[in-house]
């Protein structure tokens, strides 16, 4: 399956709009690089964000293949150490799509930090094909139609509830929608798998 030739325009779109909600949060948005805290717990990656990873590891194979073995090693290494709790099918990285399997996934790896965070510079090796979950997090975010913003811990300590209104990220859920449309595969998957194959 190829990444759909559409994403590239939502890639745009969401990095022009962090960079927006970045310049209205000024210094109450203190994500720089080396900050990773939030590359800590596993998260759900659609068909598309997968095959955004994937791209972009066929791309660090083709033109850094040291680079390339050490994220794999660092996401086999994931794998072994998780793989027994991991809740659906270890051969295919496929998430399971069953109440139990999702309640299972809510305390699934909380902690271990993504295969594709470079522990000794605390930066993503892959960022420029990251997941639109990585995209989106600090500024503030309503993920859907009334919920509350919510945003980054160590962002906004202090501000209003109206400064943080006046922050917002807006997301182009109906360009995702669009895409995820395009791809036959609906399965779901986690970092580590994505970036094996």
């Amino acid at each position: 399956m190829r990444l759909p030739s559409g994403d590239s325009l939502l890639v745009q779109i969401m990095d022009t709009a962090f960079a927006q909600a970045a310049k209205s949060a000024g210094k109450l948005l203190v994500c720089k690089p080396g900050c990773s805290q939030c590359c800590h717990g596993a998260f759900v990656l659609s068909p598309l964000d997968t095959l955004r990873v994937r791209a972009g590891m066929d791309t660090v194979r083709a033109t850094e293949p040291a680079l390339a073995a050490k994220i794999e090693g660092r996401a086999k290494a994931w794998i072994a150490e998780h793989g027994a709790k991991f809740p659906g099918d270890i051969q295919t990285g496929v998430l399971g799509d069953s109440k139990v399997d999702e309640e299972r996934f809510e305390d699934f790896d909380n902690e271990a930090a993504c295969p594709a965070l470079d522990p000794d510079t605390g930066k993503c090796d892959i960022y420029a094909w990251r997941p639109m979950t990585c995209r989106v997090f600090g500024p503030p975010v309503r993920m859907g139609e009334g919920e509350e913003l919510g945003h980054c811990e160590l962002c906004f300590v202090g501000a209003s509830k109206e400064k943080v209104a006046a922050c917002e990220m807006t997301i182009p859920s109906d360009l995702e929608a669009e895409l995820l449309d395009e791809i036959p595969s609906k399965e779901k998957t986690v970092v580590a798998f994505a970036l094996l194959e």
